[in-house]
C-alpha cells in the first residue's frame, strides 16, 4: 500500500476501508455493496448489515486490529461500537482517512 501521509503525517485520502491499517482513522464515506458474489450475501442484504452496524455516512472510524492469517478479519470501531469484518466485506466501505499512527 502507498504511504498516504505528507510531511507532517496527516492524512487526507479516500480509499477502501479493506486497504486501511492498524491505526487509520478518519470517517465512511460511502457503502456501496455490490450484487451477489463471493460474499455468499445479495449486495442489498450485506449493505443493510453495514449499515446496521454503524457503517453510515459521516460516522468516525478507526482500525483497531487485524488478523494473523493474511491480515484478515479487522477490527473497526465505527464510533462507540467495536465490529469484526472480513476485509473483503470492507471493500465495500470508502472512507476518508484523515490520520495514522
Amino acid at each position: 500500500m502507498a504511504d498516504l501521509s505528507d510531511r507532517s503525517g496527516s492524512v487526507d485520502e479516500t480509499i477502501r476501508l479493506s486497504e486501511a491499517e492498524v491505526g487509520f482513522a478518519g470517517v465512511i464515506v460511502d457503502v456501496r455493496a455490490g450484487a451477489a458474489g463471493e460474499h455468499g450475501v445479495a449486495g442489498d442484504g450485506l449493505q443493510r448489515r453495514l449499515l446496521e452496524f454503524g457503517f453510515v455516512e459521516g460516522a468516525r472510524f478507526e482500525v483497531i486490529h487485524e488478523g494473523l492469517i493474511r491480515r484478515d478479519p479487522i477490527a473497526v470501531r465505527v464510533d462507540e461500537t467495536r465490529v469484526a469484518l472480513r476485509r473483503q466485506d470492507a471493500a465495500e466501505v470508502l472512507v476518508r482517512v484523515e490520520s495514522s499512527k
